[in-house]
């Protein structure tokens, strides 16, 4: 195949297709964002070999650490992106029993946070 015509071949089923722009900028096209769960604010990670790029979603620390949190996390965005009316404050009786458990330990909100966090 000529490179001038390689340049304007169809995409074969299955393939994705998007333009750089003067900016090097480029639209991850909806197939890709749904193949991918990309919502945004995600990242992507681009690993080259040879002339090929994949492009896959890039996981957070606290994904890796923590794969229960990742998913809530997504979860968490997703509802809040697709569903703002069901955002609802702490229900007063859940904050009583959290001041309440709470009250007897020292907390200094300016501190730096150190070390290990478990919740």
């Amino acid at each position: 195949m000529s490179t001038a015509s390689s340049r304007h071949r169809q995409p074969l089923h299955g393939e994705l297709v998007s333009k750089v722009t003067a900016k090097a900028q480029t639209t991850l096209p909806s197939g890709g964002r749904r193949a991918l769960a990309v919502r945004p604010g995600d990242s992507l990670r681009y690993r080259i070999e040879g002339h090929r790029a994949i492009i896959e979603k890039a996981t957070t620390d606290a994904e890796i650490a923590d794969p229960a949190l990742g998913a809530f996390l997504s979860f968490l965005a997703e509802e809040l992106t697709h569903h703002p009316e069901r955002v609802r404050g702490i229900p007063r009786a859940l904050l009583r029993r959290a001041r309440t458990l709470a009250r007897d330990i020292p907390i200094d909100h300016d501190a730096p946070i150190e070390g290990a966090i478990v919740l």
